[in-house]
């Protein structure tokens, strides 16, 4: 998994510099000197900053939980200094949790259903129409530089299947590890990026470390021996960092910082599998606007290349991701703090917060036609989070709505019945009214995953000026993890629109909706 570094603007204070330094060579050991030296590359405002540069740093295989557990001064004071996001993957059969789909999305910043690397084979991988982001740097702005550097040889070499970073970038160091060609590389990967970074000029780079992964198969991510490999992962992040802060031309920069991971492990060692743990991800970003000590849940493994590419100033049209910088507007989101615990579900740990069925302000919920009884998490809409719905029910598909993000809505016929109940699962979800001019055309967006099955009906209708709501979409086949766009024709005379997602059914799939917008 790749660790990405990614601050927003990284200038350092005379003093600040002085004080890590003196830290560093004192071999002081304190939580204050331990974080000193980060805190010293991602101290000040980037107001006099010129040069945008930024540096993607990625650990194979890391479970955030654990890098928590571990001595990671650097990874921590990344954290407390800038921004912590976990996430979720997808799982089979969009993907396998493996490193080649998993890197591929982190480089490309589209899900596999675009890059078409669906496991390590690299079977299917589309990088010409979806190409790293190093590669995008190189077309759009030949003059930056860009670097990459792994000992995972897919990553950068054309070796066993890649290279997922292209030809075009101006330096790729590629080396082998001793174990599946990957890991024990590290400190010389480590060595020669931090002397590129310090002594040459990229304005763009990835660095890829695979020693935690190494531990995740051999021990398991519960043994010591893991939580000593990101230990050791840490002084090697850290070693990038200091030669990030030694630049000759430091004072005149703007860096960001992201660190990132392509999967996570279970307890007992291994991934590529649909369970939660296998699927964990993470994103850390320190910079010049990303507040201290924040955490995220709407941040996604496809933001890392979008943001890397926003902050050297090249588009990311076409991408799935998107900056960090880039607003939630979502008021789905803001039903989070509201989530409640599982009531009938058996599969969701006890512990996991994840589903209300209170809609946000100026939505509503219709039931009216809607049976009663069954599981209650699922009796109409609700609204949850995929760490809660992904668990319902593994292996169904849920796991690959990857283009929702935080919360989401969803309605589950699939679920309900799955406890005593009469009627059928008959539910609407009904938007606030939107102001709109009669005669113009306004674009209906939306994040959407329907699984099909005879017997169920799944209808987007809408009305104006509280007439009688018409059918302008009707889902007859799987819709997995779409990004919708319906244009609506607004009649001459209209002032509002209101829009409702009716799905019925009994026993059949499920059906997403998230991000709402009327362009």
């Amino acid at each position: 998994m790749p660790t990405v570094l990614s601050g927003r603007a990284l200038v350092v204070t005379a003093t600040a510099t002085a004080t890590a330094l003196l830290a560093t060579a004192l071999g002081a050991h304190t939580a204050a000197a331990e974080t000193a030296a980060v805190t010293a590359v991602t101290a000040s405002t980037a107001a006099t900053a010129s040069t945008d540069k930024v540096l993607v740093i990625g650990l194979d295989g890391a479970v955030l939980d654990r890098v928590k557990a571990a001595n990671a001064p650097n990874l921590k004071g990344l954290m407390a200094q800038g921004l912590t996001a976990k996430s979720t993957l997808y799982a089979n059969p969009m993907a396998a949790t493996s490193s080649g789909p998993g890197w591929s999305t982190i480089a490309t910043g589209v899900w596999p259903d675009k890059h078409g690397v669906k496991d390590n084979s690299f079977t299917g991988k589309n990088y010409t129409a979806h190409p790293d982001f190093l590669t995008r740097v190189e077309n759009a702005k030949p003059t930056l530089n860009t670097y990459a550097a792994a000992d995972w040889e897919p990553i950068t070499s054309t070796d066993a299947g890649g290279p997922i970073f292209s030809a075009k970038v101006d330096k790729r160091l590629s080396l082998k590890g001793d174990r599946d060609g990957y890991g024990s590389e590290d400190p010389k990967i480590a060595a020669a990026a931090a002397a590129e970074l310090r002594d040459q000029n990229p304005d763009a780079a990835f660095v890829y470390f695979g020693e935690i992964d190494v531990a995740g198969h051999s021990h398991g991510a519960a043994a010591q021996q893991y939580l000593d490999a990101i230990g050791r992962s840490d002084k090697l992040v850290g070693q990038l960092l200091t030669a990030v802060q030694n630049r000759p031309t430091y004072a005149q920069e703007n860096w960001k910082i992201l660190v990132t991971t392509d999967h996570g492990h279970t307890d007992s060692g291994g991934h590529g599998g649909s369970t939660i743990q296998e699927r964990g991800t993470f994103v850390i970003a320190k910079g010049a606007g990303i507040p201290a000590g924040s955490v995220r849940e709407d941040v996604k493994l496809v933001d890392v290349a979008a943001t890397a590419l926003a902050h050297v100033g090249v588009p990311t049209t076409g991408l799935d991701g998107v900056p960090l910088d880039a607003p939630d507007s979502d008021p789905f989101d803001t039903l989070r703090p509201n989530l409640q615990a599982r009531v009938d579900e058996t599969g969701i740990p006890a512990g996991v917060k994840g589903f209300t069925h209170t809609p946000p302000a100026g939505w509503s919920v219709d039931n009216s036609k809607m049976g009663t009884g069954g599981v209650t998490e699922w009796a109409g809409w609700a609204f949850a989070t995929d760490e809660f719905w992904s668990q319902a029910q593994r292996d169904q598909w849920r796991e690959l709505n990857v283009r929702s993000r935080d919360v989401f809505a969803v309605a589950d016929s699939d679920e309900w019945d799955d406890k005593s109940h009469t009627g059928a699962f008959d539910s609407t979800l009904i938007t606030p009214k939107w102001a709109v001019t009669g005669g113009t055309t306004r674009n209906l967006t939306f994040q959407t995953h329907y699984r099909q099955e005879a017997g169920q009906s799944a209808q987007v209708l809408v009305s104006y000026n509280g007439g009688t709501p018409t059918v302008v979409k009707s889902y007859t086949a799987d819709a997995v993890a779409k990004s919708e766009s319906l244009a609506l024709q607004v009649p001459a005379g209209a002032t509002d629109v209101q829009v409702r997602f009716r799905y019925s059914g009994n026993n059949n799939w499920y059906w997403t909706v998230d991000n709402v917008r009327l362009g």
